[in-house]
C-alpha cells in the first residue's frame, strides 16, 4: 500500500497562543510524518499581512512545516480567502509548495480537482468582486507598500465583510458553478475547503457518478483532516 495523502483546510489559526496552533504543531510532528503529501487548501491563517509579519507571528509554523518538508514530505499549499497574500518569502522558509486554484493532482491514482473553493460561490457577488480586485497583481502591489496599521485596517475589513447579513445559502457554492467545474475538468471527485460544511456531496454529471468531498473547519471540538490511500478516504481528527 502506497503512503497517504494528508488534506486539510480553514484552520484559521490566530496570531496569538491558542490550542488550534498546538493542534496544528501536533498533527504535523505526528500523522503529517507518516505521509506521502500534505495539501493544505487554504486559510491555513486567520489573516495575513505581509510575510514578514507572518514569519514573524507564525514562526513555530514556519519552521514546523520546514522539518517536514526537510523529513521528505511533500507540502503543497492554495492561497485561501483569508490568507491569499501569504507570498513567496513565506513560502521558501515554511517549504511550501504553492499551488494554481483549482488544479488537478492525482490521489491514489483518481485525478482529482483541489481549490479551496471561494471561487464557486459564485452567488456572493459582492465577495466575487472583492475577490477580483484583491487577486490583481498591482492591488496586491500597492497593498504590500502600505504602513502596518494600514495593512490591518484593510484585513480586519475584509474579514469582517465576508459573511455579515448574508443569507446561508449565497455563502454555499453554486450548484452550476460546481457542474461546470466537473464538465470543464473531466474528472469524477473535487475536494475543497471554504464553506465550513464537511460532507460528502455524490451528484450525477452527464450520466457520470462524481463527488465533492468538503473538508471541515477546525474548531476546538474537533480539528479534521482527510486521509487518501490505496485503502480509501477516512477523516480523522488530531487528538486534543
Amino acid at each position: 500500500m502506497s503512503r497517504s495523502t494528508l488534506l486539510l483546510s480553514d484552520l484559521h489559526l490566530p496570531n496569538t497562543p491558542s490550542p488550534l496552533r498546538e493542534r496544528f504543531l501536533s498533527f504535523l510532528a505526528g500523522p503529517a510524518r507518516k505521509a506521502e503529501a500534505v495539501y493544505i487548501l487554504g486559510d491555513l491563517f486567520e489573516v495575513w499581512i505581509g510575510d514578514a509579519e507572518g514569519l514573524a507571528d507564525y514562526r513555530p509554523e514556519a519552521q514546523a512545516l520546514r522539518a517536514l518538508r526537510d523529513s521528505g514530505v511533500r507540502v503543497c499549499y492554495q492561497h485561501g480567502n483569508r490568507d491569499f497574500m501569504l507570498g513567496a518569502a513565506f513560502a521558501k522558509a515554511a517549504g511550501l509548495e504553492l499551488l494554481a486554484d483549482p488544479i488537478i493532482v492525482k490521489l491514489a491514482g483518481e485525478p482529482t480537482l483541489l481549490s479551496h473553493g471561494d471561487i464557486w460561490c459564485t452567488d456572493d457577488l459582492p465577495y466575487q468582486r472583492w475577490r477580483r480586485f484583491s487577486r490583481n497583481p498591482v492591488a496586491q502591489f500597492i497593498y504590500r507598500r502600505l504602513p502596518r496599521a494600514w495593512r490591518q485596517t484593510v484585513a480586519g475589513q475584509a474579514r469582517g465583510d465576508g459573511t455579515r447579513n448574508k443569507p446561508a445559502a449565497i455563502l454555499d457554492v453554486n450548484a452550476d458553478a460546481i457542474r461546470n467545474a466537473f464538465t470543464e475538468h473531466g474528472v469524477a471527485r473535487i475536494i475543497h475547503g471554504h464553506t465550513h460544511r464537511p460532507t460528502v456531496h455524490v451528484l450525477d454529471i452527464e450520466g457520470r457518478q462524481v463527488e465533492r468531498l468538503v473538508l471541515a473547519d477546525w474548531r476546538p471540538e474537533l480539528c479534521e483532516y482527510l486521509q487518501i490511500d490505496d485503502a480509501g478516504l477516512i477523516r480523522k481528527t488530531v487528538p486534543g
